[in-house]
């Protein structure tokens, strides 16, 4: 199961994720987050790591210089979008860039899972929907929304798990893969380490349904 750790905001929390076998972590490039990492710290961690996972950097409506100019800042390998940009947006990052792009998507009902398909990017990831948050909620959806759900384009499932949910939601959801942020820090933009582990555990040895 492929786990991204998002909303990393230093270099510690950084390496602890990539040891437990994050797929993928998450900085976040919006202001507006308490998770937001600096321009900085995210070069650092870029050099780092990006031999080890996925280097995301996640942006709310940004500009598409604005994306340009982080790629190359923190040797991101991916983008992901959780604003409301649209489709073109989206395919002209990817061909900007040359990295893949992740579409989030933020779900209240049913016509939200099934917009996803407008969305050609490498991956989408299926978040909570609530107003004025781009993420982070530390709430989930519906689970039952993404029954039977199917796509060529692999999916993500985030929103509000952590180590007691994880291995409910991906044996009722069945994602390729899982997003994490809130549910295992001591603080916004600080991440437990303990609570890490414990969900990498959660994640890693979950019994899928008709397996």
């Amino acid at each position: 199961m492929k786990v991204k750790v998002c909303g990393i905001t230093n270099l510690e929390d950084a390496e602890e994720a990539v040891g437990l076998g994050a797929w993928a972590i998450g900085l976040i490039h919006s202001k507006q987050s308490p998770r937001s990492v600096k321009f900085s710290v995210a070069a650092e961690i870029g050099a780092a790591f990006r031999r080890d996972a996925e280097i995301v950097g996640v942006f709310v409506n940004p500009t598409l210089d604005r994306v340009i100019e982080s790629v190359e800042n923190a040797n991101l390998s991916m983008v992901q979008l959780s604003g409301n940009e649209g489709s073109l947006f989206c395919s002209e990052v990817a061909r900007r860039t040359g990295v893949k792009v992740v579409k989030a998507i933020h779900v209240a009902d049913a016509g939200d899972i099934s917009g996803a398909a407008s969305y050609h990017t490498d991956f989408h990831l299926f978040d909570t929907d609530r107003a004025g948050l781009a993420g982070g909620t530390g709430s989930t959806f519906d689970w039952d929304l993404l029954g039977g759900y199917h796509s060529d384009i692999p999916f993500l499932l985030a929103g509000g798990l952590n180590p007691e949910n994880v291995t409910e939601g991906i044996r009722r959801v069945r994602p390729d893969g899982v997003d994490v942020a809130s549910g295992v820090e001591s603080e916004p933009g600080l991440k437990d380490h303990y609570k890490l582990a414990r969900f990498f555990e959660a994640a890693r040895y979950t019994p899928v349904a008709g397996a």
